[in-house]
């Protein structure tokens, strides 16, 4: 399983904790009110470690929000929720007025929207460590078991997959969300190029 040395594990995490600050701060613009997000905890892992933990075996399904990205990085992005609480989040991004049948008239592009800002600001904060230009596709809205998202790309995947799990605070509610990136070899090494080029201009 790829692997980084301590201090590189430790400038990821500070990269991706200022594009989820990014994302908190564009989120509690649009509810007005102040959402948290936790310091994201990385691993490295396999499609199917992925899978399970999402409880694919127990059939769970989860709401997501996919992005592929090329430029500074080539990967496919994913923001993943339980679906029970997809709504809730909706409720709490839009107000609690709205009827059940308006929130679900409303999930998919609200969804969207959100994943769109917290995709964007993980992969900017990224793209900025590396100093070249990055592109993302829009975003696309998918409910199924984490097997059947991580499997949209249309391509069998034996590559590694980088998650960042994030709790976030909305109005005294924590929901659990997880982000995650198909990285091929390649993109594994780009990785590690721009966290060295991140330490280098950190040490001056």
């Amino acid at each position: 399983m790829f692997r980084l040395t301590e201090l590189q594990h430790d400038a990821l995490v500070e990269i991706f904790n200022l594009g989820v600050g990014q994302a908190a701060a564009a989120m509690s613009r649009i509810v007005n009110e102040e959402v948290k997000m936790s310091v994201p905890m990385i691993a490295f892992q396999s499609r199917s470690e992925v899978a399970k933990t999402l409880g694919s075996d127990e059939g769970r399904r989860i709401c997501a929000i996919t992005q592929h990205f090329e430029g500074a990085f080539k990967t496919e992005a994913f923001l993943m929720f339980p679906e029970e609480k997809s709504l809730e989040i909706v409720r709490l991004m839009v107000g609690q007025s709205l009827s059940l049948e308006e929130l679900s008239e409303m999930e998919q592009e609200a969804m969207s929207e959100i994943g769109n800002i917290i995709l964007n600001s993980c992969m900017g904060t990224l793209a900025n460590a590396s100093g070249k230009e990055l592109h993302g596709s829009l975003p696309m809205y998918h409910v199924g078991t984490s097997e059947d998202i991580l499997s949209v790309s249309g391509k069998e995947w034996d590559g590694i997959v980088l998650t960042l799990k994030i709790d976030f605070n909305i109005e005294k509610h924590q929901i659990h969300g997880y982000v995650a990136f198909l990285l091929d070899m390649p993109a594994l090494h780009d990785l590690q190029l721009y966290i060295n080029a991140y330490l280098a201009k950190l040490s001056g």
